[in-house]
């Protein structure tokens, strides 16, 4: 039996098994709810689990800082220049790098995983359309002087620490093996579905496998250029009932459990032999409402769904360790966010929740479907707003899925009301405008999956020229202003009722050594035991 077989049939038992004796002293053990996973294409991901897998498997061109994370780092690109007018970004790549498949890595890989992107236009283009790249101009506007040097040309000045932050860090400067997946190319997808279930990239760890609804196995790559991982596996074990991931994370059986609600987070805070860890993250849980279904696309109807929520007293229960409460859609902590009590203006007021529905005419309330989804805050979020939705006559049906579900139908524009979360890669409040706020094209057809405003059907025509001018204004002091003011007048207009903005959070044995995470990334490749 090859080392391949001997893997595949290890991380086959391990999905399947309901004990196992002890984690191997070579793998990185994780029982996570990982059922939201759809596809390895850095092009079209948008899910936080795939995200975080992603960051590992592909090196972006800059990475952020472990212990800063609005700070960047060499990433595949070893350097960077800006020119004097702050319109042209050189990067200077890695040389010699070998992709796991053998082949060697150019400049002209990395152009192409960029214009390929664009190309493919699925919803993570907009890490580079938003910037003014676009078909017809990026094979003038993105090019390669030579095998390791990589130029972006920009018809605008923007910031160049937000530029290195929304393209650089961003998984979609993956550079991929261009000969591997134009090799598996169909009817010309540009590999897209061979990307689905294999990876092919610059990077720490490969995709070796994956079942859905079972377990994902990486493997370190051994030609890869930077420092050797130093844990060669991580084994994932799709678990989604919180109990269970308690209780292998208690018996040794994984080293790690993801997903635990409160009460198991508390019980194992004072497990010998565990560590609870967490950071915050730039993701948010919000309810976002459709404006193509009424009574949504009234907006005292939204904003009285805004004055349904207990928001300090979830976060005092349901979201105990989980998240904080938080209202904007600037994620706190981010450059340009509101700060304190500013950013958290909601309380639950059931007679100005009323009053508002009445002042919309519907003094008797209404009927609508809430969409949820599987994880440990979903079911307990929708029911408190349910009840609370009750008692001013609002009638709230509740549908749970898994979240693979959940999310294709928030794609699809296929809901009334739906809580979820959404993460931004960015630490700056352009990331979260640029998205919950900004839709350019509201259009069936302009299918912008990756836009939650473009979800709900929300377009604002003057929030969308306040985005675009806040983002080019490089007077810190004037663009700072700008989006605070976007900030206050969009929570009270907006499609989403904001509640929480999430921890990472695991519990983690103590024979795992140096978990190193911060809101943007989580870093498998300095892990030990």
């Amino acid at each position: 039996m090859n080392f391949r077989t001997r893997l595949l049939v290890g991380a086959a038992c391990l999905a399947a098994a309901p004990s196992l004796a002890a984690t191997p002293d070579n793998a990185l053990v994780m029982a996570w709810n990982i059922d939201a996973i759809s596809t390895f294409d850095p092009a079209q991901i948008g899910e936080v689990v795939t995200s975080e897998l992603m960051d590992n498997i592909c090196d972006p061109l800059v990475n952020f800082a472990p212990e800063e994370e609005s700070r960047v780092i060499p990433g595949f690109a070893e350097s960077w220049d800006v020119s004097g007018d702050g319109k042209t970004l050189t990067f200077h790549l890695h040389q010699g790098a070998t992709f796991p498949s053998g082949n060697p890595v150019t400049a002209e890989d990395t152009v192409w995983s960029l214009k390929r992107a664009i190309s493919l236009g699925f919803g993570n283009a907009s890490a580079l359309t938003d910037y003014g790249f676009t078909t017809e101009n990026m094979d003038a506007r993105i090019t390669a002087p030579d095998d390791h040097t990589v130029v972006l040309t920009f018809e605008t000045a923007y910031p160049t620490n937000l530029l290195l932050q929304a393209i650089g860090a961003d998984g979609i400067s993956a550079t991929l093996d261009r000969e591997t997946i134009l090799a598996n190319e169909t009817n010309g997808d540009l590999g897209n579905a061979y990307l689905n279930a294999h990876t092919a990239c610059v990077g720490p760890y490969s995709l070796v496998q994956w079942n859905q609804g079972e377990g994902v196995v990486l493997q370190a790559n051994e030609e890869y250029y930077g420092e050797t991982p130093k844990i060669p596996r991580i084994l994932i074990r799709h678990v989604a009932e919180t109990g269970t991931q308690r209780l292998l994370v208690e018996q040794g059986d994984v080293d790690v459990a993801r997903d635990l609600t409160p009460d198991d987070l508390a019980a194992l805070n004072q497990t010998d032999g565990i560590e609870i860890v967490s950071a915050l993250k730039p993701q948010l849980i919000f309810n976002t409402m459709n404006l193509s279904r009424p009574p949504f696309d009234n907006e005292k109807v939204r904003l009285a769904m805004k004055y349904l929520i207990d928001y300090q007293g979830l976060g005092d229960t349901v979201m105990q360790y989980l998240g904080k409460p938080w209202n904007s859609f600037a994620q706190f902590g981010a450059w340009g966010a509101l700060e304190g009590e500013e950013g958290t203006p909601f309380t639950l007021d059931l007679e100005k929740a009323k009053a508002l529905i009445t002042e919309a005419g519907y003094p008797d309330g209404f009927e609508t479907t809430l969409l949820i989804g599987s994880l440990p805050w979903s079911s307990p979020l929708g029911q408190h707003l349910q009840q609370n939705a009750a008692k001013i006559g609002i009638t709230l049906n509740i549908e749970q899925m898994a979240n693979a579900q959940l999310f294709a139908r928030a794609r699809a524009r296929d809901f009334d009301s739906i809580i979820m979360a959404w993460q931004t890669g960015i630490p700056d409040a352009h990331g979260n405008a640029s998205r919950l706020v900004m839709n350019p094209d509201n259009s069936d057809e302009a299918k912008l999956t990756q836009y939650p405003a473009w979800r709900a059907h929300y377009q604002d025509v003057g929030y969308n020229e306040r985005v675009e001018a806040a983002v080019s204004e490089t007077d810190e002091a004037k663009r700072r202003e700008m989006y605070r003011t976007l900030q206050q007048d969009w929570m009270q207009t907006g499609e989403m009722a904001i509640m929480f903005q999430t921890y990472n959070v695991a519990a983690i044995r103590d024979t795992v050594k140096d978990w190193t995470w911060n809101g943007f990334r989580t870093y498998y490749s300095v892990v030990s035991k």
